[in-house]
């Protein structure tokens, strides 16, 4: 395991978002603020997208250090984006920076110089839309991801490798998704296999199991095979997750299981750390 290549214009590396979209996601996700789980998980992706343009902006404009797909599965497999970038899959991030759908007005406190807060309103783009329909195709969503992940270490092979995060709130309902997750972590660049991370969304409510070091603690037998589909953590992953207040291990993956809100924002956060910028 070695995660530690260069990331920059002439070797950038990608993520790969696949988003569940079945019916279940119009429940309200658990947790004390009543949203719908694919309300929750689309605006988590869109502030995310929004982070990384930023991230990369420099005085020329947004370097292309990642480039960014969003894969939609419930009804029908495919890219989740919206307006100019309907129907791409992984695409430049200064072309994502540049397109996004539409732009919202949303409500946000900040402080207000004098120790309170006082509400304003902020632009907030938006390159998905929430979408719940159909069943839950994972296997086929996973299999999607495996062409898109081989393409890109035929193009990158050298460097830092992809990053698959999937979301989702319940079964594949097309058969057992293992063999698929397989497909993807055993391709690598001459810098480490490839990155898949699971998160599951729940309407249950109650403490969410972030960043475990084994199974033990885990629910159910779905549960139990998301955990087995997710990489363990890279260290410098770790390190990160450590300072967010996870306790990490070498064992610790990429899982978190009953999702509220804010774990979703934490696990994409510290699922997208790649290494250093150049």
């Amino acid at each position: 395991m070695s995660y530690t290549a260069e990331i920059s214009r002439n070797s950038p590396t990608c993520f790969v978002f696949l988003v569940d979209q079945s019916t279940s996601m119009e429940e309200q996700i658990g947790g004390e603020v009543p949203q719908k789980k694919a309300e929750v998980v689309a605006d988590a992706i869109n502030r995310l997208l929004t982070e990384l343009s930023v991230k990369c902006a420099k005085e020329e404009g947004v370097r292309d250090y990642f480039h960014v797909a969003v894969i939609g599965y419930g009804a029908a497999v495919g890219s989740a984006y919206s307006g100019v970038l309907a129907g791409r899959d992984l695409v430049p991030l200064s072309e994502v920076a540049d397109n996004p759908a539409r732009v919202d007005e949303r409500r946000k406190k900040v402080p207000d110089g004098a120790g309170g807060l006082v509400e304003t309103t902020v632009a907030f783009p938006l390159w998905m839309e929430p979408v719940a329909n159909g069943g839950t195709p994972m296997n086929r969503a996973l299999r999607y991801t495996e062409n898109l992940v081989r393409g890109w270490i035929e193009r990158y092979p050298g460097g830092f490798p992809p990053i698959v995060i999937n979301l989702t709130d319940g079964e594949s309902t097309d058969g057992s998704p293992v063999d698929a997750a397989s497909a993807i972590t055993t391709q690598a660049t001459a810098d480490g296999a490839v990155l898949l991370f699971n998160l599951h969304v729940s309407a249950a409510g109650g403490s969410p199991i972030t960043f475990p070091n084994s199974d033990t603690e885990l629910p159910d037998a779905h549960a139990r095979t998301l955990f087995g589909m997710s990489s363990v953590l890279p260290s410098h992953m770790r390190s990160y997750a450590a300072s967010q207040g996870h306790q990490t291990g070498d064992t610790t993956r990429g899982f978190v299981y009953n999702a509220d809100i804010t774990s979703v924002v934490q696990f994409l956060d510290i699922g997208t750390r790649a290494t250093e910028l150049r």
